[in-house]
Protein backbone atom coordinates (compact mmCIF):
# COMPACT_ATOMS: atom_id res chain seq x y z
CA UNK A 1 0.00 0.00 0.00
CA UNK A 2 1.33 3.43 -0.72
CA UNK A 3 2.18 5.43 2.04
CA UNK A 4 1.48 3.66 4.66
CA UNK A 5 2.45 3.88 7.81
CA UNK A 6 3.30 1.57 10.68
CA UNK A 7 0.78 3.03 13.21
CA UNK A 8 -1.52 2.50 10.55
CA UNK A 9 -1.30 -1.18 10.31
CA UNK A 10 -3.94 -2.74 13.32
CA UNK A 11 -2.33 -3.40 17.06
CA UNK A 12 -2.33 -7.07 16.19
CA UNK A 13 0.08 -6.78 13.18
CA UNK A 14 2.64 -4.17 14.94
CA UNK A 15 3.35 -7.21 17.73
CA UNK A 16 6.91 -7.67 18.71
CA UNK A 17 5.75 -11.15 20.41
CA UNK A 18 6.46 -13.65 17.73
CA UNK A 19 4.45 -15.74 20.01
CA UNK A 20 1.11 -13.29 19.85
CA UNK A 21 -1.93 -15.78 18.87
CA UNK A 22 -3.61 -13.65 16.60
CA UNK A 23 -0.57 -12.60 14.33
CA UNK A 24 -0.02 -16.29 13.87
CA UNK A 25 -3.25 -16.49 12.68
CA UNK A 26 -2.51 -14.16 10.13
CA UNK A 27 0.79 -15.19 9.17
CA UNK A 28 -0.76 -18.50 8.86
CA UNK A 29 -3.96 -17.23 6.76
CA UNK A 30 -1.72 -15.30 4.49
CA UNK A 31 0.57 -18.59 3.74
CA UNK A 32 -2.65 -20.78 2.82
CA UNK A 33 -3.57 -17.59 0.45
CA UNK A 34 -0.59 -19.11 -1.22
CA UNK A 35 -1.68 -22.63 -2.24
CA UNK A 36 -5.82 -21.19 -2.73
CA UNK A 37 -7.18 -21.44 -5.76
CA UNK A 38 -9.48 -17.95 -5.49
CA UNK A 39 -8.88 -15.27 -2.73
CA UNK A 40 -12.43 -13.33 -1.85
CA UNK A 41 -11.94 -9.86 -0.49
CA UNK A 42 -14.94 -8.45 1.40
CA UNK A 43 -14.38 -4.76 -0.75
CA UNK A 44 -14.84 -3.78 -3.98
CA UNK A 45 -12.54 -2.45 -7.06
CA UNK A 46 -13.30 1.28 -7.04
CA UNK A 47 -12.52 1.77 -3.09
CA UNK A 48 -8.83 0.06 -3.28
CA UNK A 49 -8.42 -0.18 -6.98
CA UNK A 50 -4.27 0.39 -6.08
CA UNK A 51 -4.55 -2.43 -3.71
CA UNK A 52 -6.10 -4.88 -5.56
CA UNK A 53 -3.78 -4.89 -8.58
CA UNK A 54 -1.26 -5.06 -6.11
CA UNK A 55 -2.47 -8.30 -4.93
CA UNK A 56 -3.23 -9.74 -8.18
CA UNK A 57 0.21 -9.71 -9.14
CA UNK A 58 0.94 -12.08 -6.60
CA UNK A 59 -2.23 -13.81 -6.85
CA UNK A 60 -3.74 -13.95 -10.02
CA UNK A 61 -7.48 -14.80 -8.78
CA UNK A 62 -8.65 -12.43 -6.88
CA UNK A 63 -12.46 -11.08 -6.41
CA UNK A 64 -14.27 -8.80 -4.69
CA UNK A 65 -17.58 -9.05 -3.13
CA UNK A 66 -18.45 -5.83 -1.63
CA UNK A 67 -20.60 -4.25 -0.05
CA UNK A 68 -22.14 -7.67 1.50
CA UNK A 69 -24.71 -5.66 3.51
CA UNK A 70 -26.85 -4.17 0.76
CA UNK A 71 -26.21 -7.66 -1.45
CA UNK A 72 -27.84 -9.24 1.47
CA UNK A 73 -30.62 -6.59 1.69
CA UNK A 74 -31.81 -7.53 -1.43
CA UNK A 75 -32.39 -11.63 -1.25
CA UNK A 76 -35.51 -12.68 -1.11
CA UNK A 77 -35.05 -15.85 0.50
CA UNK A 78 -36.16 -16.36 4.45
CA UNK A 79 -33.37 -18.32 5.09
CA UNK A 80 -31.11 -15.43 4.61
CA UNK A 81 -32.26 -13.20 7.18
CA UNK A 82 -30.38 -14.98 9.79
CA UNK A 83 -27.16 -14.12 7.89
CA UNK A 84 -25.92 -10.66 9.66
CA UNK A 85 -22.27 -9.05 9.00
CA UNK A 86 -22.02 -7.83 12.30
CA UNK A 87 -19.94 -9.26 15.01
CA UNK A 88 -20.92 -7.63 18.30
CA UNK A 89 -24.73 -8.13 19.66
CA UNK A 90 -26.90 -5.41 17.96
CA UNK A 91 -28.51 -2.89 20.31
CA UNK A 92 -31.93 -1.92 19.32
CA UNK A 93 -32.20 0.71 21.42
CA UNK A 94 -30.20 2.62 18.55
CA UNK A 95 -32.51 1.76 15.81
CA UNK A 96 -35.30 3.20 17.89
CA UNK A 97 -33.89 6.64 18.04
CA UNK A 98 -32.73 6.63 14.76
CA UNK A 99 -36.30 6.27 14.20
CA UNK A 100 -37.35 8.80 15.73
CA UNK A 101 -35.04 11.33 14.08
CA UNK A 102 -35.90 12.76 10.57
CA UNK A 103 -34.26 11.04 7.59
CA UNK A 104 -30.74 12.01 6.88
CA UNK A 105 -30.16 14.20 10.12
CA UNK A 106 -27.85 11.65 12.11
CA UNK A 107 -24.23 11.85 11.63
CA UNK A 108 -23.04 7.89 11.81
CA UNK A 109 -19.97 7.37 13.23
CA UNK A 110 -18.05 3.91 12.74
CA UNK A 111 -14.40 3.47 12.47
CA UNK A 112 -14.88 -0.48 12.01
CA UNK A 113 -13.45 -3.58 13.64
CA UNK A 114 -9.64 -2.96 14.14
CA UNK A 115 -8.96 0.46 14.66
CA UNK A 116 -7.92 1.67 17.70
CA UNK A 117 -7.68 5.18 19.88
CA UNK A 118 -6.35 6.64 22.68
CA UNK A 119 -9.03 7.85 25.22
CA UNK A 120 -7.86 11.27 24.84
CA UNK A 121 -8.48 10.87 20.87
CA UNK A 122 -12.18 9.65 21.33
CA UNK A 123 -12.85 12.45 23.86
CA UNK A 124 -11.57 14.81 21.11
CA UNK A 125 -13.34 13.54 18.69
CA UNK A 126 -16.22 12.96 20.81
CA UNK A 127 -16.76 16.75 21.24
CA UNK A 128 -15.88 17.70 18.02
CA UNK A 129 -19.39 15.59 17.29
CA UNK A 130 -21.27 17.14 20.34
CA UNK A 131 -20.15 20.71 19.08
CA UNK A 132 -21.41 20.22 15.56
CA UNK A 133 -24.96 20.46 16.57
CA UNK A 134 -25.76 17.28 14.90
CA UNK A 135 -27.26 14.61 16.22
CA UNK A 136 -24.94 11.24 15.85
CA UNK A 137 -24.63 7.98 16.57
CA UNK A 138 -20.80 6.81 17.41
CA UNK A 139 -20.30 3.09 17.51
CA UNK A 140 -17.49 2.90 20.02
CA UNK A 141 -16.76 -1.22 20.34
CA UNK A 142 -15.08 -2.35 23.72
CA UNK A 143 -11.91 -3.04 22.62
CA UNK A 144 -11.63 0.70 20.93
CA UNK A 145 -9.69 2.11 23.25
CA UNK A 146 -5.80 1.72 23.25
CA UNK A 147 -5.10 -0.38 26.56
CA UNK A 148 -8.48 0.12 28.13
CA UNK A 149 -12.27 -1.15 27.44
CA UNK A 150 -14.91 1.31 26.80
CA UNK A 151 -17.00 3.01 29.79
CA UNK A 152 -18.64 5.95 30.39
CA UNK A 153 -15.73 7.86 31.30
CA UNK A 154 -15.06 7.92 27.80
CA UNK A 155 -18.23 9.66 27.23
CA UNK A 156 -18.54 12.65 28.63
CA UNK A 157 -22.14 14.05 30.32
CA UNK A 158 -22.28 16.35 27.47
CA UNK A 159 -22.48 13.48 24.87
CA UNK A 160 -25.61 11.97 26.38
CA UNK A 161 -27.49 15.43 25.77
CA UNK A 162 -26.42 15.11 22.33
CA UNK A 163 -27.84 11.70 21.43
CA UNK A 164 -25.21 8.65 22.46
Amino acid sequence: MKDIRLRDLPSFLRTTDPNDCLFNFCMESVERALSASAIIFHTFDALEQEVLTSINSMFPRVYTIGPLQPLLNQIQEDDLYSIDCNLWKEEVECIQWLDSKKPNSVVYVNFGSVAVATKQQLIEFGMGLAKSGHPFLWIIRPDMIAGDCADKSVRPRDFDAVGI
